[in-house]
């Protein structure tokens, strides 16, 4: 993940770290479908949507998910973490859209609140016409997919476990 650019987004949950943890845990495919739109599950994969409306102009992607692997991070030293390994890209023509590879931690903030944060890089397509136009637009557009993307989750989140 050393190339590409960086993009960091987080998003909380007014749920204690355990519930959350264990509802990731438990179907993590499941919480991102449900969070972003319904679609067909496949083994290790999703599909799903992004979508932004920047500038007045919507864009959206199916996007396939996959969960590369979830750790727990339990020290007698530090808060109590959770990652998951993420990979995303278009469901379809996945050569026009950027690959985004990242992790969602999540750890407690208090007993009753968890923290979703995100943090991520992504190559844009096309050699360097796609890094200009990634400089004018493009990661604009990929910040915001990304935090809406987090707010989902979020969102799901809050409500599934009420």
């Amino acid at each position: 993940m050393s190339t590409g650019r960086e993009i960091r987004s987080y998003d909380y949950v007014n749920h204690p770290y355990e519930r959350v943890r264990d509802a990731l845990r438990q179907n993590a495919l499941k919480v991102f479908q449900s969070a972003t739109k319904a679609a067909a599950s496949r083994a290790q994969s999703i599909a799903a949507e992004l979508h932004v409306d920047f500038g007045g102009i919507g864009v959206k992607t199916d996007i396939s998910i996959s969960v590369r692997n979830i750790e727990e991070i339990v020290d007698a030293t530090s808060t109590p973490t959770t990652r998951l390994l993420l990979e995303w890209e278009a469901a379809t023509s996945p050569r026009l859209f950027p690959l985004m590879k990242g992790e969602l931690s999540v750890y407690p903030l208090t007993s009753t609140e968890t923290q979703l944060d995100f943090s991520g890089v992504y190559e844009p397509p096309f050699g360097a016409v796609g890094r200009t136009m990634n400089a004018i637009v493009g990661h604009r557009i990929a910040e915001v997919s990304v935090h809406r993307f987090v707010s989902d989750v979020a969102g799901y989140l809050r409500q599934a476990l009420a």
